[in-house]
């Protein structure tokens, strides 16, 4: 099946790219949202293959995997379909909605387009309206049992902390850096002087080089406000990273008792971050339960064996 996608968020579409498909990935010019092309911090298989927007009417296109309003734009205006008449689609909700009881999606009036939740908690807070809505879980290739723990400091993923601020809990990084904070992701430089605070930062390190270093740190902590269910997140608790956690949206439901710790109450949080350094043994056994829980729930199988379910559906 030629299964048309944009590269939209990189962990995601990685996990999407290991089945067996043919994903025909949009690159434009400068490589803008528009069409990213194939990424280049993450190991994707030959499987994917670029396609300007001139060729993708031409491209023997089945089904196509949409995420964003603006996917839908582009597919008119690059090959004149419309989604769910011209051509089979899905559409991926990868966001929680900007209100958590009166935001309406915007396909919430059609009936020709499954719309896709990341979590359960995305499609109970979304106004979905007539549109069919399925859930599709997320998966991870399965990075192996890379925790070691070694280095007694802290690990936060987060894209863009600055920018989205207290959405993904940069404001809640201080409580927490006298610990020794190490904060990886995109357009992580600048934190530590606007926050005031020490922390160290990593920016935009490569997937296998991001594990790596995530593995090394004792615990790993996952302070998004509202978010569907970070992949940072699954990612650290499958290497069998010990973690503590902001108990919302989705988060509560994917870390089971034993994995680490999810509370509300930020102190809390940070007597479990005191505990975890403290006790190598304790937060060694926590990551063995968060791998095993990872490892059952957001497997790459049953991922890619679900959306080939949901491809299936839409596509015949």
């Amino acid at each position: 099946m030629n299964v048309l996608v944009w590269h939209v968020h990189g962990s995601w579409l990685t996990a999407v790219v290991q089945g067996g498909h043919r994903y025909l990935v949009p690159v434009v010019p400068g490589r803008t949202g528009d069409g990213l092309g194939r990424a280049r911090t993450w190991d994707w298989p030959a499987s994917v293959v670029e396609v300007t927007p001139e060729q993708v009417r031409d491209a023997g296109v089945d089904v196509v995997l949409l995420q964003r309003p603006r996917d839908l734009e582009l597919l008119r205006q690059w090959a004149g379909w419309e989604a769910g008449v011209d051509v089979p689609a899905l559409y991926v909700e990868h966001d929680t909605p900007p209100t958590p009881a009166g935001s309406r999606h915007l396909l919430a009036d059609r009936t020709d387009v499954p719309l896709v939740h990341v979590t359960h908690f995305n499609r109970v807070a979304w106004d979905n309206g007539c549109a069919p809505t399925r859930v599709l879980e997320h998966g991870v290739p399965d990075p192996g049992p890379r925790w070691t723990g070694e280095l007694p400091r802290v690990s936060v993923v987060s894209n863009e902390p600055l920018r989205r601020g207290r959405t993904v809990g940069t404001d809640l990084l201080p409580h927490f850096a006298p610990f020794g904070v190490d904060l990886f992701g995109m357009q992580v430089t600048g934190a530590s002087g606007a926050l005031g605070t020490a922390v160290r930062e990593f920016e935009d390190l490569p997937q296998h080089a991001l594990h790596d270093e995530v593995a090394r740190r004792r615990v790993h902590l996952h302070l998004t406000r509202w978010t569907s269910l970070g992949l940072s997140l699954v990612e650290a608790m499958t290497m069998g990273c010990p973690v503590v956690v902001l108990a919302t949206t989705e988060a509560p439901t994917a870390v089971p008792d034993g994995a680490g710790v999810v509370a509300s109450d930020v102190e809390a949080l940070v007597d479990a971050v005191r505990w975890f350094l403290a006790d190598p043994d304790s937060a060694r056994a926590a990551g063995q339960v968060a791998r095993a829980a990872a490892l059952e729930r957001f497997g790459l199988d049953r991922f890619l064996a679900d959306l080939d379910g949901l491809l299936a559906e839409v596509a015949r």
